[in-house]
């Protein structure tokens, strides 16, 4: 399915995120009444059923007006001298979410996404020599949310990221494992962990999952917990890509190579 792409081209993304603030009443006043008119909107159902704004804000980190990034783990395949392949994995996690968008828009650079052709991306800087990005569920999650929260912190957007406006079928160097495994079907969305245990790869899920990412973030301030849950979905995600493009086999010879995250001190209680 994907025998056109270049492994060393690929760059594999996943984020983690969290409420902007560890409680609701830690809101500024002025976001209060957005809450507000937004739960109202996207929560109906749950306010119907008796939960309140306060309640429903645990589910912040969803939004990219009410939460912050956290952490962003990439990785990226490069060929050895002795021509095998090394898998490499980066994090950038830090309490300062501008400087996580900094690190990642640094990795990054002025790399122009692929396209076949330069006119059918209709992206200025797109071209067949460029590189792509792939994330599991990216179209629907993590691409805008960076794009987004890259807006609210200043920082110019790579252009593999520069993607306002354009439609998906103009967006080639977007790859989302989540999306291919639909073939098309709208009804075909599946978990990372299933889509892992279809193929054979352990589970990314082995310590916590993305239901407890703000509580570890914000109760136990264990940050380096929560990179190391993201670097195994970013493995996961990369292993899954493998299968998609019929090379699957590739992984056992591939070094792993997984970048020591400089932990910042921690925070006080």
């Amino acid at each position: 399915m994907l025998r056109h792409v270049d492994l060393t081209r690929v760059f594999f993304v996943d984020i983690e995120t969290v409420p902007g603030h560890a409680t609701h009443a830690e809101l500024p006043e002025a976001m209060h009444p957005l809450w507000q008119k937004f739960c109202e909107k996207r929560h109906a159902k749950e306010l119907a059923d008796g939960l309140s704004h306060a309640d429903l804000f645990a589910h912040g980190g969803l939004y990219a007006e009410f939460g912050k990034i956290v952490c962003i783990s990439v990785g990226y395949f490069r060929a050895l001298k002795d021509e095998t392949l090394e898998f490499r994995v980066k994090s950038f996690a830090d309490d300062d979410e501008c400087a996580v968008l900094r690190g990642f828009a640094q990795l990054l650079g002025e790399r122009a996404p692929y396209a076949p052709q330069a006119r059918y991306a209709k992206l200025e800087t797109a071209g067949p020599e460029g590189f792509y990005l792939c994330a599991h569920n990216g179209r629907e999650f993590d691409y805008g949310y960076l794009g987004r929260r890259m807006l609210i912190c200043g920082q110019a957007i790579p252009p593999m990221l520069d993607v306002a406006g354009h439609k998906p079928w103009d967006l080639p160097h977007l790859l989302d494992t989540m999306d291919l495994w639909k073939f098309g079907d709208n009804k075909g969305t599946i978990s990372l962990p299933l889509l892992a245990g279809v193929f054979g790869i352990p589970s990314p899920k082995d310590d916590i999952d993305g239901s407890q990412v703000a509580q570890v973030y914000w109760q136990d301030k264990d940050l380096g917990r929560i990179v190391e849950y993201c670097e195994k979905d970013v493995i996961a995600t990369a292993r899954i890509f493998l299968h998609y493009a019929g090379q699957k086999e590739l992984w056992s010879a591939v070094q792993l190579t997984q970048v020591p995250w400089a932990a910042v001190p921690s925070r006080e209680a």
